[in-house]
């Protein structure tokens, strides 16, 4: 990234609008070309009407980014909230799919106003409670039930009804072997553009959005199947060494959206309020919509070329007010969506005003195109998110955390597993457990787990010292944080470890980023003691290699 002075900082704002609107505009229009096929078959494969998406994707661009505490971060459905949702509308409906989105539509509202409370209590700095490995580890379950799902409908097949996750996955060999081949071939070509495209290198290509082109390509293969029109075809009937295969292909395979945008609008139902099932659902959108929320928009601050820190207390509370909005119109739940958000960065964006007009040029477009959008193919847009759910669970993936330690390989597979043998909060729950007994194997005292024992010490006018003594771990570390964020911009911090017995890896990764911020903005860190620790993890940050913990 390259160095900005303080004094070429973007302007926010109405001067910031003034100063930045050709490049802001330029990349909201590039992201909505990006947003509109993601956000459709979000939707869809949420359980949600196609345009319950967009109308999130608005609320996250037109309204969210003139309140919220980000700079580049884009806003809107994200596929990590696919699982939570489906389950939901499920699990509520009873087989009632209308039923089960307005029952979910409820549960959003009152997810919002959790949200929304954690923000105003400022409880951003909750994240950091959910280790890395076990975030990790429930990401790459969603991918892993997103593909499930979803390579039946690229396909063009179906599993059987009722279905639970195993067997939705063991159905998939019959999916591939017996497919819908018109199908098929739409969802097939829509993949191969997706991971040919991801190979690319050229910068001038790249600024084509692939999305865009599968949805082009998909619909021009729709067009010429004639999927407009419900009709029977014989697969290479010609073929006299082949059984002749016929198949059924027409409108359903294409996205069904109204004409007329207002109509699109649905209003919740509290009715299952009083309900076990309605409050797991709470719980499950409101963690991985504000987990997901807060690590998105940590990682797109690093990828900001001006260095600039989001509030999260801020971005949390103005997602909590966008997620309200969105559940009492008909909207699926919003984040601060990373891969959107990396495109925006890319494109050039200087501040909240490109998010602005992505959601603008989406309000357009479902206005005046809404049958350019039901010419599009499911297929098509299953394939975006089987391409996104593999990478949220791909090998690579599995190496990173690998490379962290076999023991975070542990939690993460642990978690894997837990979530797809239980549900997402379960599988969580188990992950986190599995950390708290590898803490206490390791000598972790159990009055130590949640208190952590440290001083912050002025020592002078530019020296502060900080001794943190027994063990710092992912579930105490948050005051040591806290404590930290108050110190002044600037000074020399030495830290002294000398009593500290056990540092685990999620204070490690924290202490690397307050070295590397703290010392970004003119200061000066020091760590003494860690010399004496011993490895466990496997892994090494920015401490000299003699000195891993």
């Amino acid at each position: 990234m390259r160095e900005t002075s303080m004094s070429l900082l973007p302007k926010t704002g109405l001067a910031g609008l003034k100063q930045n609107w050709r490049s802001d505009l330029l990349s909201g229009f590039l992201v909505f070309l990006i947003a509109l096929p993601l956000c459709l078959g979000i939707s869809m494969a949420s359980g949600f009407p196609p345009s319950a998406g967009i109308i999130t994707a608005i609320i996250g661009g037109v309204l969210v980014s003139r309140i919220n505490g980000s700079y580049v971060t884009i806003n809107g459905p994200a596929a990590g909230l696919i699982v939570v949702v489906l389950g939901a509308v499920q699990e509520l409906g009873q087989g009632d799919s209308m039923a089960g989105y307005r029952y979910t539509l409820a549960a959003i509202v009152v997810a919002s106003a959790l949200q929304i409370l954690l923000g105003v209590v400022k409880a951003g700095r909750l994240s950091a409670f959910f280790p890395a490995s076990v975030v990790h580890g429930m990401l790459a379950a969603i991918g892993i039930i997103i593909m499930a799902k979803q390579l039946h409908v690229l396909f063009g097949t179906a599993p059987e009804k009722g279905s639970s996750l195993l067997s939705t996955i063991a159905q998939i060999p019959h999916s591939i072997l017996n497919p819908n081949y018109e199908i098929a071939l739409i969802g097939l070509t829509g993949l191969a553009i997706l991971i040919i495209w991801s190979m690319i290198k050229n910068p001038s290509l790249k600024m084509i959005p692939a999305p865009l082109i599968v949805v082009i390509v998909g619909i021009g293969l729709a067009k010429y199947f004639d999927l407009d029109h419900e009709h029977m075809y014989l697969f290479l009937p010609d073929a006299t060494f082949l059984s002749h295969h016929e198949d059924n292909v027409g409108p359903k395979f294409l996205v069904a959206i109204s004409d007329n945008f207002m109509s699109s609008f649905y209003f919740p139902d509290f009715s299952k309020l009083p309900t076990l099932e309605f409050w797991e659902a709470v719980l499950s959108i409101s963690l991985v919509g504000t987990l997901e929320t807060l690590l998105s928009t940590m990682a797109v601050d690093k990828l900001d070329p001006y260095k600039r820190h989001a509030n999260l207390d801020k971005d949390l509370t103005a997602i909590g007010i966008g997620n309200f909005l969105a559940g009492l119109i008909g909207g699926l739940p919003l984040i601060a969506e990373i891969v959107r958000s990396s495109a925006n960065v890319s494109n050039g964006a200087k501040t909240q005003w490109a998010n602005f007009f992505h959601g603008m040029f989406l309000l357009i477009f479902v206005v005046a195109f809404p049958k350019v959008i039901h010419s599009i193919p499911l297929a098509a847009l299953a394939a975006l998110l089987v391409f996104t759910g593999y990478r949220l669970s791909s090998p690579k993936t599995f190496h990173h955390i690998l490379k962290m330690g076999k023991e975070q390989l542990f939690m993460f597979v642990v978690t894997i597993i837990g979530v797809l043998a239980t549900d997402l909060l379960i599988g969580v729950g188990i992950g986190i457990l599995t950390k708290f007994i590898l803490h206490l194997l390791r000598g972790v005292n159990l009055n130590n787990l949640f208190k952590i024992h440290f001083e912050i010490e002025k020592k002078d006018a530019n020296t502060y010292e900080v001794n943190i003594a027994r063990s710092a771990i992912f579930s105490n570390f948050m005051p040591l944080k806290s404590g930290l964020g108050d110190i002044e911009k600037g000074k020399s911090i030495i830290f002294k470890l000398h009593n500290t017995y056990f540092i685990d890896l999620t204070v490690l990764e924290f202490l690397e980023d307050f070295k590397h911020n703290y010392e970004e903005s003119g200061g000066k860190c020091q760590f003494i003691g860690l010399d004496k620790h011993k490895n466990f993890s496997g892994h090494s940050l920015f401490l000299p290699k003699e000195a891993k913990v």
